[in-house]
């Protein structure tokens, strides 16, 4: 019930609040306000209305089960569905597994993912504090790229997750993850430096740790997105 009424934006504090003030005015003879017995009627029906229960991140597990809408189970050992906090403010959107997440069934645990982990300590946050995910949760063959038919059969889960989560704040690394959530073909370089809009989150687009590996002198590039970050999330 209490979830229903703040998804209107009112909480049942508020609602009663409400709901005296008007009985208030109408027995003092205010006008100006629709005070009547049909308008108190229609904010108590709101409180009786049944909740609308959001889907967890297991049933979207269960739902994916053992996937096989694209190619890419062909080249799996496990598919990696995402971890972290179920409630985070900030969740982590990258491209795909690689051999060891691949392995291990977890996202980011290889060598991009030991920078990652330093990436996010260094915006006092702790890994366990966020949601790590991807845009495909297969590894695509060779460490490739997905391809854009293996994003859009992934996507639907990836969104139904972000919804589940309700972040405040996404971080997309690289530019798979930032053209797939924001269907662009921009590069991460023109949409570096400010918030995009997805799914009721502020996204930002950053380097992929991956990337930092072969580019270092990118590094600078990313820590002024995370001291964006930090500022914005902190305010």
């Amino acid at each position: 019930m209490e979830k229903d009424i703040r998804s209107r934006g009112i909480t049942p504090d508020m609602l009663e609040g409400l709901t005296n003030y008007l009985e208030y005015m109408s027995g003092i003879g205010c006008t100006g306000f629709d005070c009547s017995a049909r308008c108190l009627d229609m904010l108590n029906a709101w409180e009786q209305r049944p909740s609308i229960r959001l889907e967890s991140l297991s049933d979207i597990r269960k739902d994916l089960g053992d996937c096989r809408r694209c190619g890419l189970f062909k080249y799996r050992k496990q598919i990696v569905f995402g971890e972290g906090d179920p409630k985070a403010r900030l969740m982590v959107v990258g491209e795909g597994p690689g051999v060891d997440e691949d392995r291990q069934g977890r996202p980011f645990v290889g060598a991009a993912g030991q920078l990652l982990n330093k990436i996010i300590s260094a915006i006092h946050m702790q890994r366990e504090s966020v949601y790590i995910g991807n845009i495909v949760k297969c590894r695509p063959p060779e460490n490739r790229n997905p391809s854009s038919d293996e994003a859009e059969a992934c996507k639907p889960f990836l969104l139904r997750q972000i919804k589940a989560i309700q972040p405040e704040f996404i971080c997309a690394l690289g530019s798979v993850a930032a053209r797939t959530l924001l269907e662009t073909t921009k590069s991460v370089a023109m949409l570096r430096n400010r918030f995009h809009d997805v799914e009721g989150a502020r996204l930002l687009v950053t380097y992929h740790p991956a990337y930092l590996l072969r580019n270092p002198e990118k590094k600078r590039d990313v820590w002024e997105d995370m001291k964006m970050l930090m500022k914005v999330m902190e305010a």
